[in-house]
């Protein structure tokens, strides 16, 4: 599982894993876009269920320029998931530079009615290297 997806997270039993590829037919470097996938999976090993409400990213450009991201669930979706169970989904990041990095959280909601931010683990966007 490690290699699969080598960012890891762990929050009050929600388990954050995220891979990352760069993405080349869909970047343009000449124009200044740079363009990744990241694949998560949301675990909850915790005892009860929980939905994930809203996320917040903060991207980071290789300027040093960050740039947050909120909004409701995940791709269109507030999942709920079982104890036990698992969610997973694809998105994607353009960046004006070759290198960057996210990290953010999830807004999570107990079914006890307790909520909490699991924190998605930091990772870098780095395009490999162009010959000219």
């Amino acid at each position: 599982m490690k290699a699969l997806f080598p960012h890891v997270a762990t929050t009050r039993g929600v388990t954050v894993r995220v891979s990352v590829s760069f993405l080349a037919e869909q970047s343009q470097p000449a124009q200044g876009r740079w363009f990744w996938a990241y694949h998560v999976r949301v675990e909850n090993e915790g005892e009860m269920a929980v939905q994930l409400l809203s996320r917040r990213w903060i991207i980071t450009d290789g300027r040093g320029s960050r740039h947050e991201v909120e909004g409701e669930g995940v791709v269109g979706e507030q999942p709920v998931i079982a104890p036990g169970a698992s969610y997973d989904y694809v998105s994607g990041c353009p960046l004006a530079t070759p290198t960057g990095a996210m990290q953010g959280s999830y807004y999570m909601v107990g079914e006890d009615g307790s909520g909490f931010d699991a924190e998605i683990p930091r990772f870098p966007l780095i395009a490999p290297a162009v010959t000219q």
